[in-house]
C-alpha cells in the first residue's frame, strides 16, 4: 500500500515512537524510508542574540547528525536528509511538507507531543502543520 514513508525526527522520545512505527510499516510494506532533521532558521536567528550565528547553526546541524545517526541504526536502508527551513518565518511544517512532495512521499510520519491550551498555543504544533498542508495522509504517533 505504501511505497515512500517519510519521517521527520528530533530527537525526543515522541518522534523515536513515530520512528519506530514508520520503521515497522516501511519494513511490512516493503517501503522505502526516508528521515529527516529540519535545522530551523527562526531559532538560529534567535539565538543569534546570545552568541554567533554560525555557532547555533553548528550545534543545531550537529545534533540533527547524531539523531540521525541513530535513526540509521535502527533501521540502516533509511535515507537519511538534514533540511533547513529556506527563510525566516518559514514553518518547519511546511519544510516537511515541501520534502514529502519533492521525494514524492505516499505517507508522512509524525510525532506529535499532544500540547493543548497555552501551551499549544504558544509552541503551535509542528504535526497539526504538516496535517493542514500535506496532499498525503499522515500518521500522527502521540508521545507518552
Amino acid at each position: 500500500m505504501y511505497k515512500r514513508i517519510l519521517v521527520p525526527v528530533d530527537g525526543s522520545k515522541t518522534s523515536d515512537a513515530a520512528l519506530d512505527q514508520a520503521a515497522g510499516l516501511a519494513k511490512e510494506q516493503k517501503a522505502d524510508l526516508r528521515v529527516i532533521y529540519v535545522v530551523d532558521e527562526a531559532s538560529i536567528v534567535a539565538g543569534s542574540e546570545y552568541g554567533d550565528m554560525i555557532g547555533v547553526e553548528k550545534t543545531q546541524v550537529d545534533i540533527g547528525k547524531r539523531v540521525l545517526e541513530k535513526a540509521k541504526g535502527l533501521y540502516p536502508q533509511a535515507e537519511t536528509q538534514i533540511l533547513e527551513t529556506d527563510r525566516v518565518g518559514q514553518k518547519i511544517s511546511d519544510a516537511i511538507v515541501r520534502d514529502a512532495e519533492s521525494w514524492k512521499a505516499d505517507l508522512i510520519v509524525s510525532g506529535t507531543h499532544g500540547r493543548t491550551g497555552l501551551s499549544h498555543l504558544l509552541m503551535g504544533s509542528v504535526a497539526e502543520g504538516i496535517v493542514r498542508a500535506s496532499k498525503v495522509p499522515v500518521l500522527l504517533v502521540k508521545g507518552s
